[in-house]
């Protein structure tokens, strides 16, 4: 079992949301980890997703301990800065792992405790929830072209990159503390999707090992994706620029 006292912060970026948040509040705090936190980044949602991660946190917040938190950011600049924020955050607040996850439900909570064990297990600075090696798999709604997408976005960022990490894509990853602070969250130049890529890849180049757990990637059930032309484009064209730049 993985070590429950073990400081897990959870950050979950967070952008008309509303529907969603409760029950992966609910879900994410009912984990069996004692010293789990969730953090909420939320980017001024007009839903008013922010309030009610507000009233969440009141209610979930009893007896002096704080389980979950929420930051405000009132400025909508990309994914990446969004985590950038709640993960330094979490650095700051003594976080000894920190887990990248979507509101949306797409990933697996229960897989949590079993990436948090790895983690403990192989001593490596990343865990990637992994849709693509053996065990792994996507939600049968997915359509032919957007799992051709997926799978050719990666193996064209691991062929660029020299990588190994077959899910360098992976949007569902735990983090321990050193690895985050010898990457240097502060000095990424990613701003959407493609900081996924450039992170885990500046992780293994400074040495951090990183290993995959499988899991099962499903569809979203409320609200809308956020994947932008705009995003895409700065995804395709990432791997160049790390290449380039030789981290």
């Amino acid at each position: 079992m993985a070590r429950s006292e073990a400081r897990v912060t959870v950050v979950m970026p967070t952008y008309n949301e509303a529907a969603n948040l409760p029950g992966m509040a609910e879900a994410v705090l009912g984990l069996p980890l004692d010293g789990l936190r969730l953090k909420i980044v939320d980017d001024s949602s007009p839903d008013g997703t922010g309030r009610i991660a507000e009233e969440l946190a009141e209610r979930y917040n009893r007896d002096g301990r704080t389980r979950m938190s929420v930051l405000h950011r009132t400025e909508k600049d990309g994914l990446g800065r969004a985590y950038t924020a709640g993960m330094s955050a979490a650095l700051d607040e003594g976080a000894e792992y920190v887990v990248q996850m979507d509101a949306d439900g797409s990933h697996p909570v229960e897989a949590v405790p079993r990436m948090l064990q790895a983690a403990l297990d192989s001593g490596a600075g990343l865990v990637v929830g992994s849709r693509y090696v053996e065990g792994g798999s996507l939600d049968e709604e997915w359509g032919a072209h957007r799992v051709l997408l997926s799978r050719f976005a990666n193996r064209y960022a691991r062929a660029i990159l020299g990588t190994d990490i077959q899910d360098i894509t992976a949007g569902f990853n735990l983090w321990s503390a050193r690895t985050l602070r010898d990457v240097g969250l502060a000095s990424l130049d990613s701003a959407g999707y493609s900081f996924q890529v450039e992170l885990k890849y500046r992780a293994v180049r400074a040495g951090h090992a990183a290993v995959e757990v499988p899991i099962r990637f499903t569809e979203r059930t409320e609200g809308e994706s956020k994947m932008t032309l705009r995003t895409q484009l700065e995804s395709a064209v990432l791997p160049l620029r790390l290449r380039l730049k030789r981290y």
